[in-house]
């Protein structure tokens, strides 16, 4: 990676705490972006729509890519943490077998950091519907697909959160 840090993008299991790191890095003044798939999901409950990965697999791809990409494009001088971003779709046009946008492929992350499974660390909600097995495939996925994609990913350590946020901002 040559030059400064500007765009970081947390990427992993459902549920491997990723959202709770992003909110301390955010409290500690970082700029940070929330994942897009739980925007899109709101948007849909809200507007009373059906693109939800579980009704809609190909509908929400499309609206979880375009918010994503716009996320990327609107990011500051950085840097900027990301909670998913344009890769996990990527990820996710692949495992539904969708051919990969190349505009999207073109938008390159910075520093990439793989959060792995962290069974009971949250709890099921609504708008996370994956199951352990799930998890495990939605990883499986990812830790091929990112280095496919010519990253070399950080595997983020198992820590309590500061440290977690100690551990990045390091990186950083």
């Amino acid at each position: 990676m040559s030059g400064p840090t500007r765009r970081v993008l947390l990427t992993g299991a459902s549920a491997g705490g990723k959202s709770t790191l992003l909110a301390e890095l955010a409290r500690r003044g970082v700029a940070t972006v929330t994942e897009p798939g739980r925007r899109v999901i709101a948007a849909e409950r809200a507007s009373g729509g059906s693109a939800f990965p579980w009704q809609d697999e190909d509908g929400f791809a499309r609206r979880a890519l375009a918010l994503a990409m716009a996320d990327f494009t609107a990011a500051g001088p950085g840097p900027v943490v990301f909670d998913r971003g344009t890769l996990d779709v990527l990820c996710y046009y692949h495992r539904i077998g969708q051919s990969l946008p190349p505009a999207a492929l073109a938008l390159r992350y910075d520093l990439v950091v793989l959060v792995p499974p962290w069974p009971g660390i949250a709890a099921p909600d609504p708008d996370r519907r994956a199951d352990p097995a799930a998890v495990l495939k939605e990883w499986q996925a990812l830790c091929t697909f990112v280095p496919a994609q010519g990253y070399a990913p950080l595997m983020l350590p198992r820590l309590p959160v500061p440290e977690r946020a100690d551990w990045l901002l390091a990186r950083l």
